[in-house]
C-alpha cells in the first residue's frame, strides 16, 4: 500500500461508504467523509455534499486527489448528476476515482452503467467494484431485514436462483485497496462471498441464528414491481424487479476471487456475517 493524499468519501455515512471510510483511518490515509449533513465520523473531516446541489461540489472536492463514488440512491439516471461532478473533479486535479456499482450492471449498462463506461475516459487511476448482492440486507436497513424482523419472511421474486452474497466489509477491504495501491486496479471487479447461496438458504441461516423461524415467500415479477413501485419510482422498481428475475435465471450463480486477490485474504461467509451483526446488535442494545 502507497502514500496517499486525502481521499473524498461520498455516501460517508452509508453502508459501504461509512466502512471505507473507517478503514481508510485505520490504516493511517485522510479522509473527507462527504454527506449531505456533513455528519462527523471519528477521525474524518466531515463536509456536506448532495448530489443534487452542484454548489456542494466545490468544498467537497478542495484538498482531496482520490474519491470513493457511491451513486444517488434510487435515481434510475445517475449518470445525469455524476458526470457533470466528474468532470469538476477532473478539473480540480483528483487523480483516482473508485466507483461503486453493481455485479449485475455491466460497462454501458442501464442506471450506473453509464457512469462505469466514462470513468476510464476521465481519469488515469480508476477501479470499478462490482459487488454482489449485500449481506446487509438482511441484517441492517434494508427492506428484506425489516420484514425478517417484523414478519419472519424474505421477499422476492428470485426463486431459487443463487447469489454470491458479499459482506459490504470486504467491498470495503477492496475499496480501500483500489483507492490506496499502486499501481491502481484500472479495471472492474467483481465481488462476491465465498458461496453462492439461494434466499431459501438465507432464511434457513437466519433461522438458525437468531432462533427466530424465517422463510423465503416467492413472488411473481408483477406482485414485486408492484410492492416497490408503492415506495419508490416505477422505473426503480422494475430495474430491481428486473434484477430478481435475473437471478432467478441464473444471472448471479457466481463466485470470484477478486477479494482474495486484492486484499490477500478470502471473503466472509454469511453464517459468519450474520453471527457478527447480530452480536453487534445485541451489544448496541445493552
Amino acid at each position: 500500500m502507497t502514500a496517499t493524499g486525502t481521499t473524498l468519501a461520498i455516501g460517508a455515512t452509508g453502508t459501504t461508504g461509512s466502512r471505507t471510510t473507517a478503514q481508510l483511518i485505520a490504516a493511517g490515509h485522510r479522509v473527507k467523509a462527504a454527506s449531505r449533513r456533513a455528519t462527523p465520523l471519528p477521525g474524518a473531516e466531515p463536509v456536506r455534499f448532495d448530489w443534487y446541489n452542484p454548489a456542494t461540489f466545490g468544498d467537497a472536492l478542495t484538498g482531496t486527489d482520490r474519491v470513493y463514488l457511491v451513486p444517488p440512491v434510487g435515481d434510475p439516471d445517475p449518470a445525469a448528476v455524476m458526470l457533470p461532478f466528474l468532470q469538476q473533479a477532473r478539473t480540480a486535479g483528483i487523480r483516482r476515482a473508485v466507483l461503486l456499482s453493481s455485479s449485475a450492471i455491466p460497462e454501458g449498462g442501464p442506471a450506473v452503467g453509464a457512469v462505469h463506461q466514462a470513468l476510464p475516459g476521465l481519469f488515469d487511476e480508476w477501479a470499478v467494484l462490482r459487488p454482489s448482492w449485500f449481506m446487509q440486507n438482511f441484517t441492517g436497513t434494508h427492506t428484506h431485514a425489516g420484514s425478517i424482523r417484523e414478519h419472519g419472511v424474505i421477499l422476492t421474486a428470485a426463486g431459487s436462483g443463487r447469489v454470491g452474497f458479499i459482506d459490504a466489509n470486504d467491498i470495503a477491504a477492496v475499496a480501500v485497496r483500489a483507492l490506496t495501491d499502486a499501481p491502481p486496479p484500472d479495471t472492474d471487479l467483481v465481488l462476491t462471498g465465498p458461496e453462492a447461496l439461494s434466499h431459501d438458504d438465507i432464511a434457513v441461516i437466519v433461522t438458525q441464528t437468531t432462533g427466530r423461524p424465517v422463510t423465503h415467500r416467492p413472488l411473481t415479477y408483477d406482485d414485486l414491481r408492484h410492492r416497490l413501485a408503492a415506495v419508490m419510482p416505477l422505473e426503480f422498481a422494475t430495474m430491481l424487479a428486473d434484477m430478481d428475475r435475473a437471478i432467478a435465471g441464473g444471472a448471479e450463480d457466481r463466485i470470484t476471487d477478486s477479494v482474495q486477490r486484492v486484499t490477500g485474504r478470502p471473503p466472509r461467509g454469511f453464517r459468519a456475517v450474520a453471527e457478527r451483526e447480530l452480536a453487534l446488535q445485541r451489544a448496541r442494545a445493552r
